[in-house]
């Protein structure tokens, strides 16, 4: 029996307190404990970017890391960035410019381009498919998904 680890950090703006064995991935932690089930699992290698959120603002796997790894922290999920009445521009963009077909990668899409978008305010077509190289989506050939990008781009900067 493995013993239990405490951990506290910040999640979509909350504090939030956990206790997890020290190899439960954030991931799972994310989904199965808090159900919070916007972070999807992929690979499980870090490679398909399914499973992306924001650690300290930045876009990191989280199945690459465990839940206690979190402690101290900023986590952000897909969940944080807005609601059906009230949609983030980037998930408005995407919905407008069909960047998503069955959506399971859609949500590693998001949290991988909200700090990208905050850096790059006008970002050219091969900036961001440079920017989304690190995340597969098997449906879509990317051009909706650069489209949405763009789009969002400009309606951040309006």
């Amino acid at each position: 029996m493995t013993d239990k680890a405490q951990f506290q950090f910040t999640l979509n703006g909350k504090e939030h307190t956990g206790e997890a064995e020290p190899r439960l991935l954030l991931v799972d932690y994310l989904r199965h404990e808090i159900g919070l089930t916007g972070s999807h699992v992929g690979c499980e290698h870090g490679v398909c970017g399914a499973c992306t959120i924001l650690m300290d603002g930045q876009a990191v796997r989280s199945c690459l890391m465990f839940a206690v790894q979190a402690d101290g922290h900023d986590v952000r999920t897909v969940e944080s960035l807005g609601t059906m009445d009230a949609m983030h521009p980037l998930q408005e963009a995407f919905r407008e410019a069909h960047g998503l077909q069955c959506g399971f990668c859609t949500p590693g899409f998001l949290m991988t381009l909200v700090p990208y978008l905050e850096e790059h305010s006008n970002p050219s077509e091969d900036d961001i498919r440079h920017a989304i190289s690190g995340n597969i989506c098997r449906c879509t050939g990317y051009q909706h998904i650069v489209d949405a990008v763009l789009l969002a781009a400009r309606k951040m900067n309006a």
